[in-house]
């Protein structure tokens, strides 16, 4: 769904939920370009499991191949899962994380985001209904 669709669809769509933000997972998602071989890089990696085992946080993807379908997707996907947004918001602003984050950012460009997940039983009906009733 494009920006200008989801942003006054998607901005707070926890009423939703019926409350059940607690129990819903959460992601950090990057979108890393390649980049050269660095040994900052490689302490980056060593260092980074101990920053997210605080917070719940595990790898789900790492640099692994992906497939494109649409548009394009250079460079790497990395995908880190949380119990709750909390807990991916604690670990992004954690001083361990912030400490280690320069030995990544200096060398790899990318894009990275929290998002909150939906529940296991979500149907897309609420979106549904938003976009039909902004039609013209």
């Amino acid at each position: 769904m494009g920006a200008n669709v989801c942003r006054p669809l998607c901005q707070d769509r926890r009423s939703e939920f019926d409350g059940r933000k607690d129990t819903m997972p959460a992601y950090a998602i990057a979108h890393l370009q390649d980049a050269a071989p660095h040994p900052d890089i490689a302490e980056y990696i060593e260092r980074l499991p101990a920053t997210l085992a605080p917070y719940g946080g595990r790898f789900l993807v790492h640099a692994t191949p992906h497939e494109v379908k649409e548009g394009a997707w250079p460079g790497a996907v990395v995908m880190l899962g949380f119990p709750g947004i909390t807990e991916a918001r604690a670990w992004w602003d954690s001083p361990a994380y912030q400490e280690i984050a320069p030995l990544r950012s200096r060398h790899i460009e990318g894009d990275i985001i929290l998002v909150e997940g939906v529940p296991d039983d979500y149907s897309p009906t609420g979106i549904v209904q938003a976009i039909r009733a902004a039609l013209p």
